[in-house]
This record gives C-alpha cells, sequence and structure tokens, in this order.
C-alpha cells in the first residue's frame, strides 16, 4: 500500500501564526493586512474590560473570509474618560498616534500598502484620523479605517431593539454587551447589573454621553469622565436587553460588512485614490 500523501498545511490568516517564510510566500499576492484596534477599559459591571478580544475575533472571522491577514491586535487605545476606573490601560495621544504609525510603516516599508484598520473603540478614531492623513501626505497611501461599532444603521437598530431603537447603542449597552453575550459568555457577569435613577451633571447641566453637557437642548463639549457620568460604568443603553441572540447578529452583519470591504479594497490601487471623482 502507498503511503498517503501529506496532507497540505492549513493556510493561515493570522500574522502571529506565520513563520516568515509562510507570511513571504503570502505577501506575494499582495493581500489585504487588517489593523485591529482596541481597547482595555471598564464596560459596565457585567462585561470584561478587555473588550479588545471582540475586535480580535471579528479580525480573524473577516481575515479568513475576505483571504486577507490580520496582524495582532493593539489592545490598548486612547481612552482618557476611563482613566478614573482601575484596571484600565490607556495610551497618551501622541503614543497612540507614535505606535499606529509604527505598526503602519513596518508594512509599509516592505511596500505593502493594501492596509486597512478594524477600529474597535470609538474613541480611537480623531487620531487614527490624524495618523492615516499624516499617511496619505507623507506616503502616498490610502489607508481605510472601519470602525466596527458604528456600522449598524439606524433601521438595524430598530430590527434589533424595537422601540428603543438607537438608544440601546451607548456605552455600557449595545453593541459591546450582546457581543460579548455572544462571543465571551464565559466571561460575563449580567448579575452585576445595577440601575441608577438619573446620570451626573457637570458644570450644573446634565451630561450628554462622555463628550458634553446639554444646554437648552443642544450639546456642549466639556470633559466628561465616565464617573462624572455614571457610577455604575453604564453611560447609556440598557443591557438588560441585550442577548447572545443580538450579539449573533451583530457580529455576522459586521463580519459580512467588513469582509465585502476588504474584498472591494483589494481590487483597487491603494496609491491613486487622491483626486477621484
Amino acid at each position: 500500500m502507498k503511503e498517503s500523501q501529506a496532507a497540505s498545511p492549513k493556510k493561515k490568516h493570522q500574522l502571529a501564526e506565520m513563520t516568515f517564510v509562510e507570511f513571504r510566500e503570502r505577501i506575494a499576492g499582495d493581500p489585504v493586512i487588517l489593523i485591529p484596534l482596541g481597547s482595555q477599559e471598564e464596560q459596565g459591571p457585567m462585561a470584561p474590560m478587555g473588550d479588545y478580544m471582540l475586535t480580535q475575533v471579528i479580525a480573524g472571522r473577516v481575515a479568513e473570509a475576505a483571504e486577507a491577514i490580520a496582524a495582532p491586535i493593539l489592545p490598548f487605545g486612547y481612552a482618557d474618560y476611563f482613566r478614573p476606573v482601575p484596571g484600565g490601560i490607556q495610551l497618551k495621544p501622541e503614543t497612540f498616534r507614535a505606535v499606529l504609525m509604527d505598526i503602519l510603516e513596518n508594512f509599509l516599508d516592505h511596500d505593502l500598502n493594501r492596509l486597512v484598520i478594524l477600529n474597535g473603540h470609538s474613541g480611537n478614531y480623531p487620531l487614527i484620523d490624524q495618523t492615516i492623513r499624516q499617511v496619505k501626505r507623507t506616503r502616498g497611501v490610502i489607508v481605510p479605517c472601519v470602525n466596527l461599532w458604528r456600522l449598524m444603521t439606524p433601521a438595524m437598530w430598530h430590527e434589533l431593539h424595537g422601540d428603543f431603537g438607537p438608544a440601546a447603542f451607548a456605552h455600557g449597552g449595545d453593541p459591546i454587551t450582546s457581543v460579548s453575550l455572544h462571543l465571551v459568555p464565559e466571561l460575563m457577569r449580567m448579575d452585576l447589573i445595577t440601575r441608577e435613577e438619573g446620570k451626573g451633571k457637570m458644570i450644573g447641566l446634565p451630561t450628554v454621553g462622555l463628550a458634553g453637557v446639554r444646554f437648552r437642548d443642544v450639546e456642549v463639549a466639556a470633559p466628561v469622565d465616565i464617573t462624572d457620568r455614571c457610577t455604575n460604568g453604564i453611560a447609556g443603553g440598557d443591557p438588560t436587553r441585550s442577548s447572545a441572540e443580538i450579539g449573533h447578529q451583530i457580529t455576522d452583519y459586521i463580519v459580512e460588512y467588513c469582509t465585502a470591504f476588504v474584498r472591494h479594497f483589494a481590487t483597487i490601487d491603494p496609491t491613486t485614490g487622491n483626486g477621484e471623482f
């Protein structure tokens, strides 16, 4: 009996799992490389602080579905409004920009220009924007950023949460709580959810999220910390309405959306995006 041929090794999509020889072979095909970003921050009393774990899983699924490669996640982000809560790890703005630029340049220096950022923490985006604009000016390369938790439309929020709709979208609410119930249920502590009768004030005015206060029904920017807004880490939404089923739907939607975008990005030249009409 002839010896059976050795099975071909499974194709890898996580850069951390590749040998440098395997990566060198893969980049010959000019693949899209995903740069996942997250945060280590409180997410209310019921969810693990390492919310970057969710982005890491999503990036891996997108990489496999889109034939891309997911770089290791940067688990720390810019989240200064969570600094009063112990256990968070927040990078200074200049640190975050420098680290992200270093990550991008390590690929750009090898002429790997198909880079897509998957951002799993909304607070990172203003600094991401500054960095990718610098890359565009100095390198002539377009690096798009997909803000994962802001992909759901108002119609989808109504589909998921009925009349509560987009009000479900908030720190301490969805999408993080439901996605965590779906992806890391063993880490969830829904029994620790507490309720507050109202939210905090600053300069004698009601706080609005983590970015300002309300005066005459208009938001005025102010340096609100999570502890100015609430005592339980739930800035808005209602995590008691969250579920693993909703998290499954949100996760599938995000993965599908990102996969479609990455497949599109794989067909264009990221160095010729300037001035297109």
